[in-house]
This record gives C-alpha cells, sequence and structure tokens, in this order.
C-alpha cells in the first residue's frame, strides 16, 4: 500500500476507486465498505483509494471537542494495509479546506488529482463548503466530469455510524466485550515500555510501564484487563492495569503490564497490547500484602481465561 501525506502528494495515471471518511478503528462497519472498494477496483482495473483526514475534522471545527479516537495514524494505516487497500491518502484538514465549494472539491481533487473512475460513499454524504451539496448533486457532478457514483446504503452508514459510537462509550466504561465485538477484533493499545518505580518487582508482579505518546488515543476505563502481546515473534500472555495506582498514592495514569511467562528487559521497545478482557475495577488496598494477594488471584483468572480462550 502506498500512503500520502496530502492530496497533492498522489499522482497517479491509473484511475481509482474512492471512499473517503474518517475510518477510525476500522472496524466490522468499515470492513464491508472496503470490502466492497476493493473488489469494484480489482473488477474495473482501477487502484482502490481511501481519503482519510488528519485532525479528526471535529477537533478543527468544534474547537471545544474532547473526542479521543480509537486508532492512531500508524495503526490506522496497518490495519487499512492488511485489508488490501492499494492506496492512503491522509490529508491535513483545516478550515482552508472546510470552505472548499462541492464543485472545487470534485473537479480539483477527485478528477484532477485523484483520477476518479468511481466514487463509493454513504447515501447521506453532504460535502463542500458549509456541506451544502448532497449525493444527488455528487450524481451530477459524476455525469458532468465522468465517474459512478455508488451509494452505500442507509443500514450500512449506519452500521458504521452507531459502531464508531457504541465502541467509543463502550471502552469509556470499560465494556471491553462489547467494544470487540463491535471492531471486530481485540482492542489495542501501542506504546513504548518506558521506566517506571518497580515497585511490582518487589512483591512479585514486574510490569512493563507502556506509554502511549499520541494524546488523542482512547485509552479504556481505569481497570485490571487481561491482555496479550507479540514479543520476538512470540504470543505473550498477561495482564494490564490502567489507572492512577491509589494503593501506592499514585496521582498520575499509567498503564502497566504484567507478562505471565516472560522476563525480559523490554525497556525502549514499541510493542502493541491487545485488550481481550476486564477482571475489575482500579481499588485501592490497605497494605501491599492485600494488593499482591489480589494480583495472584487476577493472576490465576487470567491464566484460566487464557485457557477457556483462543486469542
Amino acid at each position: 500500500m502506498k500512503i500520502f501525506n496530502s492530496i497533492q502528494e498522489f499522482n497517479s495515471p491509473t484511475k481509482t476507486v474512492v471512499t473517503l471518511g474518517t475510518f477510525d478503528g476500522v472496524h466490522k462497519g468499515h470492513s464491508s465498505i472496503l470490502d466492497r472498494l476493493i473488489a469494484t477496483s480489482k473488477g474495473s482495473g482501477c487502484e482502490s483509494l481511501v481519503l482519510t483526514f488528519f485532525p479528526h475534522p471535529r477537533m478543527v471545527l468544534q474547537q471545544n471537542t474532547d473526542i479521543k479516537l480509537l486508532s492512531t495514524i500508524q495503526e490506522k494505516a496497518q490495519m487499512l494495509e492488511d485489508h488490501g487497500l492499494d492506496n492512503l491518502i491522509i490529508h491535513p484538514f483545516d478550515l482552508a479546506f472546510s470552505r472548499l465549494t462541492a464543485e472545487e472539491f470534485v473537479k480539483d481533487i477527485l478528477v484532477d488529482r485523484l483520477n476518479i473512475c468511481k466514487i463509493i460513499i454513504g447515501h447521506d454524504h453532504r460535502f463542500g463548503r458549509n456541506r451544502t451539496a448532497n449525493i444527488d448533486d455528487l450524481i451530477r457532478f459524476g455525469n458532468e466530469y465522468g465517474f459512478e457514483v455508488e451509494k452505500i446504503s442507509a443500514l450500512a452508514v449506519n452500521e458504521v455510524s452507531v459502531s464508531s459510537t457504541r465502541i467509543r462509550n463502550a471502552l469509556a466504561a470499560g465494556e471491553i466485550a462489547i467494544a470487540n465485538m463491535y471492531l471486530g477484533y481485540p482492542y489495542f493499545l501501542t506504546g513504548t515500555v518506558v521506566t517506571g518505580k518497580q515497585l511490582g518487582r518487589t512483591i512479585g508482579f514486574p510490569t512493563a510501564n507502556i506509554s502511549v505518546k499520541e494524546d488523542y488515543k482512547l485509552i479504556p476505563a481505569n481497570g485490571v484487563y487481561v491482555v496479550s502481546a507479540i514479543i520476538d515473534g512470540k504470543a505473550e500472555e498477561g495482564m494490564m492495569n490502567i489507572g492512577v495506582r491509589p494503593t501506592v498514592d499514585g496521582n498520575s495514569l499509567s498503564i502497566e503490564v504484567h507478562f505471565l511467562n516472560l522476563d525480559k528487559d523490554l525497556y525502549g521497545r514499541e510493542i502493541t497490547i491487545n485488550v481481550h478482557h476486564r477482571l475489575r475495577d482500579e481499588q485501592k488496598f490497605a497494605s501491599f500484602d492485600a494488593l499482591k494477594e489480589q494480583l495472584f488471584a487476577d493472576r490465576e483468572n487470567s491464566v484460566m481465561y487464557f485457557k477457556q480462550n483462543s486469542v
């Protein structure tokens, strides 16, 4: 897959089948659209192309929004590549772009820059300055400029919209099973292992402290989770605490992973943590001994989860 950091970077003599959107999380609702896009491109001899934006348009147009995203740009790109996409454009979204007229968007971008042969788009899609143009206008432009318009059904569009909202709400509430059902895969966090206070090591539970650099990435609700990661080509099982570590008077959010069968220096490495199941809320214990007793129970429950579930 070829990745372009702006529309202006893209320049191809090959015709393209295009869809556009945020594709946040690249969840099950998106998959049907991507499958249709890729199948259409292969059947027509054109290349598939997704046009997406960063920052998220709501971050620009709604200045007070606190929206968190399901996937970072890098995570999204990898998932789209895994689907078999040919081209991905991640265009910087700004106020100037939002003020393009509908015809400027169609002629200057879709036709002249993206070399479009077909666009696959939601039936209720609105575009152009102040979102004044609709699907009927797009069809009219298609007839004028020589490209096809395929409407995505109301059911499919609703599935995408409902799924994204439901996933965000579920993760914020710690409902990881619901989030994973809508995603079609375990929610994951990618970050770098950094040095922590190493208190876990003193009670037999060494942890990898994960730093997620993208502040817009949605972190699930505080609590203890069953997780896994691929490290040096091997699947490693573990448990993760997200929270402020109240038992040791912590006051800032931390993400700590204890791997069940791994004792290896991971400092400085980037790893991806797959989140499978929520064990419990984060809680404050009366003593280190009480905390240690609970951690043994958490580890036992994590082992049991992996025995009963393939991941």
